[in-house]
């Protein structure tokens, strides 16, 4: 697993609007992050949060109203013990859930061990799920591709290709006709589960396309708001070929599905032969509508197969 770089105030700022977070004690810890040797051992970003535990040491930690009335039951010098005992665990960060009040010993705490301390009124239980979520995405395996990431017809398609075959100037065209860009030249590849890969924008590089002649174009400014997308799907790679690459090395009608492999999982692939005057644009969108029959589990190519013996049966009688 590669470590998880997420600061404490990189963690508040990505949920301060969802989870409604304040924060309380040890803002000087802002840089504060997850420990790299308990982030490589963990199975998943969701073993590094949960509901408060002396067993778990360096994950966040989460009280709730259960959690608060645990640390608060008994004697002054037990809630005291069990309160300094949580420093022991070096959590990232704690949330106080279920719009508890901090106790003052444990913002004292929080100051003096320079421990971040965020409170919210949203259920513990709700603030679990959201930051295993998150962490999970983060934990995700990733890789970037050269390429241009559209939605086309509600599919995350990536169109690659060798180099000058205007693949920039084809996202631009499919722009025109209504289809979405997620992201121009290098996308962020993440698996976010064993079947699954998302593909998303670098944050430089969000809302441009470069067109060789032109320059950067804002596509968001140009086309508005429904010509973009934050992330999205793969789904599909259109790969674009010269003439004399598609008859040395793909078949004109391959008999198996294509496929490429993007971190370990299979992705459909069509192969696009680029010549004077042949309408690519409309040849991508012929790919995808063809790609969705298919996941509906409708094969053109296998019912020709069978039309075909059909045809040579009766042929023969």
């Amino acid at each position: 697993m590669r470590p998880i770089v997420i600061s404490a105030d990189v963690l508040f700022e990505d949920h301060r609007g969802r989870l409604k977070l304040q924060w309380l004690a040890g803002r000087e810890a802002a840089e504060r992050r997850f420990d790299e040797v308990a982030v490589r051992a963990a199975r998943s970003g969701a073993d590094l949060v949960g509901y408060l535990n002396y067993i778990h040491p360096y994950r966040v930690q989460i009280l709730g109203d259960r959690e608060i009335q645990y640390l608060l039951r008994g004697e002054a010098v037990d809630c005291a013990r069990r309160i300094a005992r949580i420093v022991t665990l070096e959590p990232p960060a704690l949330f106080l859930a279920d719009g508890q009040v901090a106790p003052p010993e444990l913002t004292s705490m929080c100051e003096r061990a320079h421990i971040p301390l965020f409170t919210t009124t949203e259920s513990s239980a709700f603030v679990v799920d959201v930051l295993r979520a998150y962490l999970s995405k983060h934990f995700a395996e990733r890789s970037t591709m050269h390429g241009v990431f559209m939605d086309i017809l509600g599919m995350g398609v990536m169109i690659t290709g060798e180099s000058g075959l205007g693949k920039s100037e084809l996202g631009l065209e499919l722009i025109s006709r209504g289809h979405g860009l997620v992201a121009d030249d290098a996308v962020d590849l993440f698996r976010i589960n064993q079947a699954t890969i998302e593909g998303r924008c670098p944050e430089l590089l969000r809302n441009l396309l470069e067109v060789r002649g032109i320059g950067l174009l804002d596509i968001k400014a140009i086309f508005g708001e429904t010509a973009v997308r934050r992330h999205l799907r793969l789904k599909l790679i259109v790969h674009l070929v010269r003439q004399e690459t598609m008859e040395r090395k793909y078949e004109r009608m391959p008999h198996q599905t294509l496929t490429q492999d993007v971190l370990g999982v299979p992705i459909r692939k069509a192969v696009i032969q680029v010549v004077a005057g042949r309408n690519i644009a409309v040849l991508v969108e012929a790919a995808v509508r063809n790609t969705i029959l298919q996941l509906r589990g409708i094969d053109t190519y296998a019912d020709f197969l069978v039309r075909q013996r059909v045809a040579m049966e009766r042929g023969g009688d």
